[in-house]
């Protein structure tokens, strides 16, 4: 990969990159194909943004080796004692995390190079809309640049009431940092990212208390998928704050941590993890020399083609706010850049994202929850089946995932699938594809699926749901 050069010169380009996370890099590599000079700018020694060095893949690979090591989904077989290794260290987690996570790395330069997509290393600001400073401990340059997309992703939000140490007051991007496991953990907030971590750590064995300000985890998601999860949390000896606010955090003199509720309650943990929400990271952009601003949190608007304010400058990825997925965010980058240089034809229906939280038991969903087509008046039905009653979730020893499809009771056709155990983010790919074409809930009952599988799930929950259409006409 080529390093940044000490240019005297301006150098121009078709569009520079301000990030080289999941949005960023697609960008990049798709802007590069149409023949475009294309350059990167990287605040960090190492690309991948986020995603890549403290979010997603490290947080994905950590649940790994924590499945794997607790024996977790192999207890139903061989009984609740059963682990693969005695005493899990955050070292032993740690080391598969770092291997990781220096491959997706190495495949991120090699994608880039191979693509002829220039990494400027250092931080971007805005000197006007077509001009932008990079400066780095070898000093700064400025390059031209016909277009910019601002991909620079988020960080963990921070609250002057609770004082982030990365001792035993973390954050999310500090966790995997912690020398030893905690014997009680406090994760305030109730998002993705606070109950992900709540449940690897109680498969540890670590005592959680999560707090969470709101009614419900999760309110985007069904609510019964949800209540199955709480579920799983409480036999993980998770003790749930719901409609809790945490009013401040002591650190105190022992080296433990307390945590005040707006109820009067003080609640002792040996860490506390703090993840409630995240802030874009638009400090150092100087955006008011482009004509640009971002909202409280950091966000910067935009249009459905990505567009922001100024004409020529786009954004995409977690910087633009909600869903703040990967994979949503390398779709947006890809739309972004064909837009930017006038290509119509690439398009993608939001509607059809799907969503994956790698809670244990992970969830995943596509479509309308039953509340939402409850509040939109459409009338449905819905079909479940039961990962106990399918032969290849005995196998696995998951008997407690299921799977639900909701469906038009007048069209039948396929409107929401909501899905929570053992490989879910991977078999919701199936309703994608059958929501995607329209089709009915019958695909299902009329199609072979290999034997034994989770896919079965599909054809077990179609009969279900036709069952309970034909009873109540």
């Amino acid at each position: 990969m080529r390093q940044q050069k000490n240019i005297h010169a301006m150098e121009a380009f078709d569009l520079l990159v301000l990030g080289s996370g999941p949005a960023g890099q697609r960008a990049a590599i798709s802007a590069s194909k149409q023949g475009k000079r294309v350059a990167v700018i990287e605040q960090r020694e190492c690309v991948g943004g986020v995603s890549v060095n403290t979010g997603t893949i490290p947080s994905k690979t950590f649940r790994e080796g924590v499945l794997h090591l607790s024996g977790y989904n192999y207890r139903s077989i061989y009984g609740m004692n059963y682990r693969v290794k005695d005493k899990i260290t955050m070292s032993d987690l740690a080391f598969r995390v770092q291997h990781v996570i220096k491959t997706e790395i190495d495949v991120t330069e090699a994608q880039l190079s191979r693509n002829n997509v220039e990494v400027l290393k250092g931080t971007a600001s805005f000197e006007d809309p077509t001009h932008i400073r990079v400066t780095s401990s070898y000093g700064s340059n400025i390059y031209e640049s016909k277009n910019t997309l601002i991909a620079v992703g988020s960080r963990p939000a921070t609250n002057p009431t609770v004082p982030i140490n990365g001792r035993n007051i973390i954050n999310s991007d500090q966790i995997l940092f912690l020398p030893d496991l905690p014997k009680t953990l406090i994760v305030v907030g109730g998002g993705v990212i606070g109950v992900e971590y709540a449940c690897m750590f109680a498969v540890l064995g670590v005592r959680v208390i999560l707090i969470e300000k709101r009614p419900k985890l999760l309110e985007f998601a069904d609510q019964e998928i949800v209540e199955a999860l709480s579920y799983h949390l409480r036999d993980s000896r998770v003790t749930m704050r719901l409609n809790e606010e945490v009013q401040s955090v002591e650190d105190m003199p022992d080296g433990t941590v307390v945590a005040n509720t707006e109820s009067k309650k003080k609640i002792p943990a040996s860490t506390l993890l703090y993840s409630v929400g995240r802030q874009g990271n638009v400090d150092d952009l100087n955006l008011a020399a482009a004509g640009l601003e971002a909202d409280s949190r950091g966000r910067i608007s935009v249009d459905e083609n990505y567009r922001t304010a100024v004409p020529n400058i786009f954004a995409s990825g977690d910087v633009i706010g909600f869903p703040s997925l990967a994979s949503v965010s390398m779709e947006q980058g890809r739309i972004a850049a064909a837009r930017i240089f006038g290509d119509e034809s690439l398009h993608s229906n939001p509607k059809y994202y799907p969503y994956g939280i790698y809670t244990i038991p992970e969830i995943s969903f596509i479509g309308k929850t039953e509340e939402q087509l409850t509040e939109e008046d459409v009338p449905y039905e819905v079909g479940v089946s039961y990962y106990r009653e399918i032969a290849r979730g005995q196998i696995l020893g998951d008997t407690t995932g299921r799977l639900k499809l909701i469906f038009h009771r007048e069209t039948r056709q396929v409107l929401g699938v909501h899905i929570i155990g053992e490989g879910a983010s991977e078999l919701v790919h199936i309703g994608q594809a059958v929501m995607a074409l329209n089709a009915t809930i019958d695909y299902f009952a009329d199609t072979v699926f290999n034997y034994p599988t989770l896919a079965e799930c599909y054809k077990a929950a179609a009969f279900n749901g036709l069952n309970r259409l034909s009873k109540s006409e």
